[in-house]
Formats: C-alpha cells, structure tokens, sequence
C-alpha cells in the first residue's frame, strides 16, 4: 500500500518498527520472568493453636517471590525441612518436575504432609509468577465462593451440642459437623464389649481391637443424635465422625440404627485401605459414607471407586499432595458419580489452597473449617477486608497465587509452639541432605 494511503496511526507504527529500538533491561520488572525464576531457600514455622499444631513452609525465589504452604496439622516439621536440598535451584514453575522428584517422600496420613505442604508453596510461586490465582493453573474456575461446614468436637451433653451447632448457624454456616461415637460411651454403663472406654487402643486399626458396642450403646448414640436433631431441626447437613475404633458390624448396626436422622454422611468408621469392608458397609445402609482424609496419592482413592464403596470422597490436601493431586481425586471421582468434600484442620494458608481447588473441581462439595472457635484464625494472614469465611461462605479472591497477600507475622510469632519454637530460623542444615534417590537400577 502506498504510504500516502497510510493514516497517521500506521505512519507511526511503521516508524517505531523501522527504526528497532532496542529495550533497555532496567524498564523491565524482573521480579516476574518465570523461565529464570529459581528456588532458593525453605524455612519453616512451628505454631500451635491455628487450630492445631501445624508448620508454616516458607519457600524463597531469586526474584523475590515468596511461596507459603503448610505441613498437615500434627505432622513433623521434618517432613518438609527433608525436602529443601530436593527443590533449591529448580523452577517451582516447573511443578510437575519437582514432584517426580519429591513425591516419593510422602506417605499416607501425616507423612504426606510435607510433600502436600511444599506443592502448595509453589503453586502459590507459580500463580504470582504467572499472575493467576491457581485456580487458573487447574483449568480455571467453577465457582466463585466455598461453601464452609463448621466442625464442632464432640459434647457428652447432646443439649450442649445443640447449643454449639446452632451457633454455628447463627454465624451462617449452612452444613456441621459433630463428633459421635464410642467416646461418649465410657462412662454409660454396658455400652461397650471388650475394652473400657479408658483402654480404647488409638494404635491399632479397627479390626483388631477387639471393641464391640452393645444394643445400649447403640441406644445412647440414637438417643443422643434424636436429641441433637430435634433441636437443631432437620433443614441443615449435618455430618457425623469420630465413631470410634469398633469393628466392622458394629459400624454396620450404628449407621443403621441412625438412617431416621438424614445425616450427611458417617466419616472414617474403618481405616480407608480395607476396601471390601467399605463395600459391605456402604452396601448395607442409606446413610451416606465418607473417607480418604489419610490417603496420598489419588491412586490411592482408586480401589475404593472401582469397588462402588464410598459414597464421598474425602482427601485432606495437605495429606493427598497439594493442590493438583487434589485436583485429579476429585476429577477421578467424578468418573464414577461421586462428589469430593476437603477435610482439612489448618490455618489461612492450607485454606486459602482448598478454596483454589475447590474453585477448579466440578464435583466439589464443602470445605471443613475447624477453627470457627479460634478467634483470630483470619488475621493470621493478611489481605482481607473482614473474616474470611463470611455467612459459611469464602469468596474466591482473584490475586495471584494462594490468593493472600501476606503471612502476619506477628500473630503467628505469638502463636508459636513452645515445644518446637522454630520461626522461619536459618536450614541451612538442610541444604546439603542429598542422597541417591532413584527408586530404579
């Protein structure tokens, strides 16, 4: 085209093209160049009280990013610290990289807690190096606020009980959560075959304690649970857990026996890896169950769906491995007609990496809060007008990464376990843990 054809706009551009100046590196950011971004430290915290013990991870860049995660509540620091000499050098954008090389340092329950707790960190690296919440890492987003249910730990007293779940709703929760199971039979006498309550062995699966629980057991339980929904009302969830180390057709008679109550579901009456009795005990009720808080790896939840055996999946991602491990139970229980509720008792941090997932995963259902009695839970990270979870709900925030802005530092400093009072303390120690980790000849 002649250029007399030419309007000024593309004389102009015409112009800055031909003449190919050269950018000047000092006007460009740094702090957000992905390729070049590179792990260069992990320090960790050790608090108590948010709601349970749990360790911090903070994960350090050359570009000045930091990634935080969090060790699953009650786990070992070590679990992660193992971790540093693994990860320092590598692009924590390049995370399925650096899982293939962590991920067979986790394990079932606690011990999945450090590889689960450092995959959070990186995704939050990656969402800030990207700018995208890691919801848009996962495929982006199905909702945008998390439906809550409020855990409230168990009270001998089911007037009591009542009392706190209709607290829970005063505050907006919509879904609850209670305790109910051989612990509030100790002291009800006959209630119990084989142990006293004080003998109950938390070290031996369920099979194989020997423990019964008899037609008065069983009786109290039903009692307790009529009460507690005659005045609570039967409009809201409510799921049940903590049954207790009993055996299989204990299990059987208490689900049955509490069909009438409409319960959400009853949550890890048996250890999740005996598979055939998950089936013969979802088969034999219409009380919804629900497992897999201590399972790594979605594999892991595999035999459970083929077998038809759980009517709720049920991963902790600060056991399963962290945001898209997460991701892939959920996606895999769809397969099979099943929905996926996160059990999680964590601070902000693991929070905020349960709201990305559940924000990215179809068959989502609710997300367990087991602080809603720690006054202040929300402030122990910053970037929130108000609490976080308002009328049972989290907004899904859009910032990059977990979606907080900041740790604060201060309150977490006070909440620090004087037991291990580690608070982000130099590991170098950990920088040269190295070992020949390939698990083939």
């Amino acid at each position: 085209m002649p250029t007399t054809m030419l309007d000024a706009r593309d004389r102009d551009l015409i112009a800055a093209r031909d003449r190919e100046l050269p950018i000047s590196a000092e006007h460009v950011s740094q702090a957000s160049r992905p390729s070049a971004l590179r792990i260069t430290d992990l320090r960790v915290a050790c608090l108590d009280k948010v709601p349970f013990k749990s360790t911090i991870i903070r994960i350090e860049t050359n570009q000045g990013l930091v990634g935080w995660g969090e060790v699953r509540d009650q786990a070992s620091a070590t679990y992660a610290l193992m971790l540093k000499s693994r990860i320092i050098g590598e692009n924590p954008c390049n995370l399925d990289r650096i899982l293939r090389k962590i991920r067979q340092f986790g394990g079932h329950g606690r011990l999945g807690g450090g590889v689960s707790g450092v995959e959070m960190a990186l995704m939050d690296l990656a969402g800030k190096a990207y700018g995208v919440p890691a919801y848009a890492l996962m495929g982006g987003q199905f909702r945008d606020r998390i439906k809550c249910y409020a855990d409230t730990p168990g009270e001998r007293d089911p007037h009591r009980m009542a009392e706190r779940l209709k607290g829970r709703l005063d505050a907006g929760y919509t879904m609850l959560k209670m305790d109910v199971g051989v612990d509030l039979l100790d002291e009800v006498p006959n209630a119990l075959v084989g142990q006293s309550g004080a003998m109950i062995d938390r070290f031996t699966p369920h099979p194989f304690t020997a423990l019964q629980i008899s037609q008065a057991g069983v009786d109290h339980l039903v009692d307790y649970v009529r009460t507690v929904r005659a005045e609570v009302g039967y409009d809201v969830p409510i799921a049940v857990d903590h049954i207790g180390h009993v055996d299989l057709k204990s299990c059987i008679r208490i689900a049955q026996a509490l069909e009438p109550f409409g319960l959400a579901w009853l949550e890890d009456l048996i250890p999740w890896q005996y598979t055939e009795q998950w089936k013969k005990l979802t088969d034999s009720t219409t009380t919804p169950t629900a497992t897999g808080e201590d399972i790594y790896l979605a594999e892991g939840f595999r035999p459970l769906l083929d077998a038809g055996a759980v009517d709720v999946v049920h991963p902790d991602p600060a056991t399963a491995g962290g945001l898209v491990e997460t991701k892939r139970i959920g996606d895999l229980a769809e397969e099979y007609g099943v929905p996926m509720a996160l059990h999680l008792a964590a601070s902000p941090v693991a929070t905020m990496a349960c709201v990305q997932i559940a924000a990215a995963t179809y068959n989502f259902l609710a997300l367990e809060h087991h602080g809603a009695d720690v006054e202040y839970w929300s402030d122990l990270v910053l970037g929130f007008d108000g609490p976080i979870i308002a009328g049972g709900y989290i907004q899904v925030p859009d910032k990059p990464g977990l979606g907080f802005d900041d740790v604060n530092l201060d309150l977490m400093r006070e909440c620090l376990d004087q037991s291990n009072p580690i608070f982000f303390d130099d590991s170098s120690v950990w920088d040269s843990d190295v070992a020949l980790d390939r698990t083939w000849g």
